[in-house]
């Protein structure tokens, strides 16, 4: 799909993860679209990209509107025919628990929504249940919403794992089950990136390098000391990674989706770590489209545009890039061709700008530098030891940053197996 759309052989549009999920619920209650500031400044703004990911793709799928003097991006409605879900079990009445998953997404609008519009749900599901045996609580979809049930015994819960107690919340995983991480750059961005966290901080932590945030605070006990979430629905627990991302070792509570999203985009958020592919000059970052890849945006827009402070973390290069971390420094053994920061970002999936006029903190963490926005600028803070400013910050960069009078050595501790 990346390739045809990257090509010009098919439409492609991309909207932000929590506006989908939440024109979900709004076509089941059948309103005319979404109403929301998410997407100002970045590429899904109908004035600048307005989500569209090539020239064949010519739709305009919103509209800047102005009501009661402030600015917001109207998401047209949806009319969806279709609806296909999976779920845990089905009882004989087709009503269906989440009982196994490791997350509930926006099922229940999804089915609404469908079913308001004369269309058909289908649902899978990993086994079939008597009668009264789904207490009424645990009904996430009921079956009156329904209109088959699919059974496949070897339904998975993820690609990665295909079933955990831990995850799903039906027991409590001890710290030995959660394996540590080895030390290497991604511990080492994942462990200074906690360090921007306080305690009793609501965080949400963003697939890649910020999902190990959770694992260095359990590796030292000190996840307890803020609130871990995802997008997904997920509060509390130690957010998994890889092809698990999106599920929790040992979650407080899994809720809707789209509950989740209003919670963010009202401001829940107090620190938000999430990974950027490159970021520019003005602090712009990009994590959608870039060097002929079209990767899509997820919940970022929604995560990163109403959290009070963002930690954008990765590497410095890409392609080709080996390093070692250990004895309390980072050694480059061989640079990579790819520079990410960037004089202009391909795309904008984080506007720099519209964070500044909103009094956002940022900061970016990579593995031998720190940088912070201020003042609509880069400013340099910190650098890893056995880094070379010149050779292997500067010389690395597209653009040259400002330099902070306090600039210091990143501590030596984040570079020691410990």
């Amino acid at each position: 799909m990346q390739k045809l759309a990257a090509d010009e052989e098919i439409e492609a549009y991309v909207l932000p993860q929590g506006v989908m999920t939440q024109l979900v619920r709004e076509a089941a209650a059948r309103r005319p679209g979404l109403f929301t500031k998410i997407g100002l400044g970045t590429f899904v703004d109908p004035e600048i990209e307005g989500g569209r990911l090539n020239r064949r793709s010519a739709d305009a799928l919103s509209e800047k509107v102005c009501v009661d003097g402030e600015t917001y991006i109207h998401y047209k409605s949806v009319r969806p025919d279709v609806a296909i879900f999976r779920a845990s079990e089905a009882d004989e009445d087709g009503n269906v628990s989440f009982v196994d998953e490791g997350l509930v997404t926006e099922a229940l609008s999804q089915a609404q929504a469908v079913k308001n519009n004369g269309g058909i749900v289908l649902c899978q599901v990993k086994r079939l249940v008597e009668r009264g045996q789904i207490r009424p609580y645990q009904v996430i979809v009921p079956g009156v919403l329904i209109d088959g049930i699919v059974v496949d015994p070897g339904q998975r819960m993820s690609v990665k794992t295909e079933h955990s107690d831990f995850m799903s919340g039906r027991a409590v995983g001890e710290r030995t089950q959660c394996a540590p991480m080895p030390l290497d750059a991604r511990k080492v961005m994942a462990r200074r990136a906690a360090a921007e966290l306080k305690e009793g901080n609501v965080v949400n932590l963003g697939f890649g390098v910020p999902a190990g945030v959770g694992n260095v605070l359990y590796e030292c006990g000190k996840e307890e000391q803020v609130i871990l979430s995802l997008e997904q629905g997920i509060i509390g627990g130690v957010p998994a990674t890889g092809t698990d991302f999106g599920i929790a070792f040992n979650p407080q509570a899994i809720l809707c989706e789209t509950n989740q999203f209003d919670w963010y985009d009202g401001g829940g958020l107090d620190v938000a770590v999430l990974s950027f592919a490159e970021f520019d000059r003005q602090g712009n970052v990009n994590v959608s489209k870039f060097n002929g890849k079209i990767n899509g945006v997820g919940g970022f827009i929604n995560i990163s545009q109403n959290a009070r402070k963002l930690v954008f973390t990765g590497t410095f290069t890409a392609s080709g890039l080996v390093e070692r971390c250990g004895g309390g420094k980072l050694e480059i053994l061989r640079e990579g061709a790819y520079k990410k920061l960037r004089e202009q970002v391909e795309q904008i999936s984080f506007s720099g700008v519209y964070a500044s006029q909103a009094g956002q903190e940022v900061v970016f963490v990579t593995e031998r530098a720190v940088f912070r926005l201020e003042n609509g600028k880069i400013v340099l803070t910190e650098i890893a030891p056995g880094v070379e400013l010149k050779k292997d910050i500067f010389d690395q960069m597209e653009f040259v940053p400002e330099i902070s009078p306090a600039l210091k050595t990143m501590d030596e501790e984040l570079f020691k197996d410990d």
